[in-house]
């Protein structure tokens, strides 16, 4: 089980793609975080949103972990719109899991 909420039948191969890998991170608390928020956002991005989210999508776990909870800043060529939707989305009020 993938833990995704959302089918894919509707979406083009592209946002497909992305949003399997979205799923298929390596750590499952970034399964989470990218996959829950691919599930809500990846029928209204952008091409220009998909390009930065496939960028995201390739950067190392452990540091984009660190880079949404803070932990480390987010360097300027990743600390885009996208990316801080993508932060905002998360409220880590809790532990992240399903």
């Amino acid at each position: 089980m993938t833990g995704t909420t959302r089918t894919s039948a509707d979406l083009d191969p592209r946002r497909r793609k992305i949003l399997f890998r979205s799923w298929h991170r390596g750590i499952r608390e970034m399964d989470l975080i990218m996959g829950r928020f691919a599930d809500a956002e990846i029928g209204s991005f952008t091409e220009a949103e998909l390009d930065t989210f496939e960028a995201l999508i390739e950067v190392p776990d452990r540091d984009l972990f660190r880079w949404i909870t803070g932990e480390d800043e987010t360097p300027a060529n990743y600390d885009t719109p996208l990316f801080r939707r993508l932060k905002g989305f998360h409220t880590h009020g809790a532990p992240i899991h399903a």
